[in-house]
């Protein structure tokens, strides 16, 4: 009895705790698992694995001796066992809040149904083709490109090694699953809602190019005729960094006169523009009224409190995976097109115009 005490291996669990290991140097085996509960080895796997079919009761039990002996479940013996991965990999613009606001909810959804993630980061300096081939590298099973901006030809020829969902922009006619919001719409909502507020003077900074830009610039240009303000329409140069935002506003600070309201691609651009503005000592909303798009993170900030459109972020995360899912264990192969309706969230940064 003192040597089998001896024996046992005390180590440190993911909480700090605490516990011992049976054996020397055996790691706990689904075996080990399986004879503690008192249960087969497939009951333990599917308890393991969330798939429904055990009981209540079971899981639990399986759960908590899993917990007690340490066991962790080895992802590379089941990938070689299954010759599946199950991973979904996601190209992620690191420096978009956005787009980590989206991974966070892609993870949750892909967790739900069996899968996990795989990121690659498109920076500065790495371009959307490595991010793409260090996904592909990783055995991903379904690309998931969050605002990719290749070709969509290029995109098309990506689909014929692994199933490609791009989110939140429009591609036609490629055969591809596009998960969107209508963005032409969510800019429409701001022109709307500034109009409704007495603002004629109306200025837009723009996103660049690229789809995404193309269809913001073109509801705000619709939007302002709708109300009869075409001689009112005036659109900066801009990108989605706040830079872009503090460039624009320099410029409109520069000129003859300060327009009352500004609508910028995206949030990163509208706080740059906020933070020129404060600079000049120009009271938001008081002068001017400032509005972004995305509705991420740093929007929803009480020092930013700025007035936005939600793209909906959990709900285009969780028809992406869908989409996935649909492609690699269902089988389907028509392309599918989901048009997610954004929606306006009035904050601090607008009122009527002084």
């Amino acid at each position: 009895m003192l040597r089998e005490e001896i024996c046992r291996e005390v180590y440190v669990d993911d909480d700090g705790s605490e516990r011992r290991r049976n054996g020397t140097n055996k790691r706990p085996r689904l075996e080990d698992v399986a004879a503690r509960v008192g249960v087969s080895t497939a009951s333990v796997s599917l308890v393991l694995r969330g798939v429904p079919g055990p009981s209540e009761r079971t899981r639990q039990s399986v759960l908590k001796a899993a917990a007690e002996l340490g066991y962790r479940v080895d992802r590379t013996a089941s990938m070689l066992a299954s010759r599946r991965t199950r991973l979904l990999g996601v190209m992620v613009d690191i420096h978009s809040p956005f787009h980590a606001e989206l991974v966070e909810h892609l993870h949750t959804a892909a967790e739900q149904v069996g899968y996990d993630l795989v990121l690659s980061t498109q920076t500065r300096t790495r371009d959307e083709h490595s991010a793409v081939e260090t996904l592909l590298a990783f055995r991903s099973e379904a690309l998931i490109l969050l605002g990719p901006t290749a070709p969509a030809d290029t995109l098309a020829a990506l689909d014929r090694k692994a199933p490609v969902i791009t989110v939140g922009r429009r591609i036609a006619d490629t055969g591809l699953d596009v998960v969107r919001t209508a963005d032409d719409d969510g800019v429409g909502q701001i022109v709307d809602h500034l109009v409704g507020l007495g603002h004629r003077e109306i200025v837009y900074v723009d996103g660049g190019k690229g789809v995404i830009a193309t269809d913001r610039r073109r509801g705000y240009r619709t939007a302002m005729r709708r109300h009869g303000l075409d001689e009112y329409i005036r659109v900066l140069h801009g990108d989605n960094t706040e830079a872009a935002g503090e460039r624009a506003a320099r410029h409109l600070l520069d000129g003859q006169g300060l327009p009352t309201a500004v609508v910028a691609f995206n949030d990163q651009c509208a706080i740059g523009v906020l933070a020129a503005l404060s600079r000049a000592d120009i009271a938001v909303p008081g002068r001017v009224s400032v509005v972004g798009y995305d509705d991420d993170t740093l929007s929803r900030l009480s020092c930013f409190n700025l007035t936005t459109v939600s793209q909906g972020a959990r709900e285009q995360a969780r028809h992406a995976v869908a989409a996935a899912v649909e492609r690699l264990d269902q089988g389907r192969s028509e392309p599918r097109e989901v048009v997610l309706t954004p929606h306006l969230v009035v904050r601090g940064t607008t009122a009527e115009p002084a």
